[in-house]
C-alpha cells in the first residue's frame, strides 16, 4: 500500500465504544447499522460526518457513532444542523430524529429546513409514539390508539410528514423500513448525494410500547411506481398511499441554498463603526 493511501473504513470505525440501550427488538438498532453502512458506501472518513440529534430515542445516534456528534436540545437538532452546514459546507451533516422530537416541538424548524434547501439530511425515525418518556401519542400517533394518558385516542388527524416536506420544499423525500437496513442505507446513500434538504422517514417499530408494530414487516412493500421530479405528483401519491410504501418518492432540482461567504471583520474598530448611528 503508497504510504499515501488511506485505507477504506469498515461499518465498525463508525461506530463508538457507547453500547447502546435501546429496548431489545427496537429497529432503531437497524437504522443504527443502516447509517454506518451509508457511511462506508460514501466513502467518507469519520471526521468528515458529522450526526446532529435532538432528544429521544433515536436521537442517542450520535454517542454510538464515532464522527463529530451533537446532542442538542428538544427539536432544535436541524437548527444546530443548519448553522454547522453553512459555516463548514465540506462536512457531510446528517441529522437523527424521531416522529416526537421532529414533528412536535421541532416542527417549526422541518418546515423551514425544507424552504431553506440546505445541504443536509434528515432522517426520522417514526415509531407513532413517544418511546422514551413511556408511550404518550405523538404527532404521527393514529387518532384512536388508545394510551394510559389518552384513553379511546386522541381524536387528532396525524401530522403527515412526506406531504409536509414536499409542500414546504423538501429536495429529496423518501420512506424506508428500518427491518431492511441495507435498502435504509441504501436510500440513505442516495439522500446524502442529493443536492440540497433530504428527508427520510423511517418506519421504526417501538415494540415495547406499540408491539402492534410488529406486523409492519408484514405490511411494507416497495412503491409501486417510479420517483418523480414532480412535487405536486408526488403529493399526490403520498396522500393516497397506505402509509407503508417504500423507496424513493421525490427527487427535486432546486439549487441547494449557497450562502455569501464574505470576508470576516476581524478589527474591533471597523466592527463598532458598522453598529453606529
Amino acid at each position: 500500500m503508497n504510504a499515501n493511501t488511506v485505507p477504506a473504513c469498515r461499518a465498525a470505525d463508525y461506530r463508538s465504544e457507547v453500547k447502546p440501550i435501546w429496548c431489545p427488538g427496537c429497529g432503531d438498532y437497524h437504522v443504527l447499522m443502516a447509517f454506518t453502512r451509508a457511511f462506508v458506501a460514501l466513502g467518507v472518513r469519520p471526521e468528515q460526518v458529522a450526526v446532529v440529534s435532538g432528544i429521544g430515542c433515536s436521537s442517542r445516534i450520535p454517542a454510538y457513532t464515532n464522527c463529530y456528534g451533537f446532542h442538542g436540545v428538544h427539536g432544535r437538532a436541524l437548527a444546530v444542523a443548519t448553522g454547522l452546514k453553512i459555516v463548514r459546507p465540506d462536512l457531510t451533516v446528517v441529522v437523527a430524529s424521531g416522529d416526537g422530537d421532529g414533528y412536535s416541538i421541532g416542527g417549526n424548524h422541518f418546515l423551514h429546513a425544507c424552504r431553506r434547501n440546505v445541504d443536509l439530511t434528515y432522517v426520522v425515525m417514526d415509531n407513532h409514539i413517544y418511546g422514551m418518556t413511556k408511550g404518550q401519542p405523538s404527532p404521527t400517533t393514529e387518532p384512536d390508539f388508545d394510551t394510559a394518558l389518552t384513553p379511546g385516542g386522541t381524536g387528532l388527524r396525524p401530522f403527515h410528514p412526506l406531504v409536509i416536506a414536499l409542500a414546504s420544499g423538501a429536495n429529496f423525500v423518501a420512506r424506508a423500513f428500518s427491518g431492511n437496513p441495507a435498502e435504509t442505507a441504501a436510500i440513505i446513500v442516495e439522500a446524502i448525494r442529493h443536492p440540497g434538504f433530504s428527508f427520510v422517514e423511517v418506519l421504526s417499530p417501538c415494540v415495547t410500547y406499540r408491539p402492534d408494530q410488529r406486523a409492519w414487516k408484514d405490511r411494507v412493500h416497495r412503491a409501486p411506481v417510479d420517483a418523480t421530479d414532480d412535487a405536486a405528483r408526488a403529493a399526490r401519491r403520498v396522500m393516497t398511499d397506505d402509509g407503508f410504501n417504500l423507496g424513493v418518492l421525490y427527487r427535486g432540482s432546486r439549487p441547494a441554498y449557497a450562502p455569501r461567504h464574505d470576508t470576516a471583520v476581524t478589527d474591533s474598530a471597523e466592527l463598532e463603526r458598522e453598529f453606529e448611528l
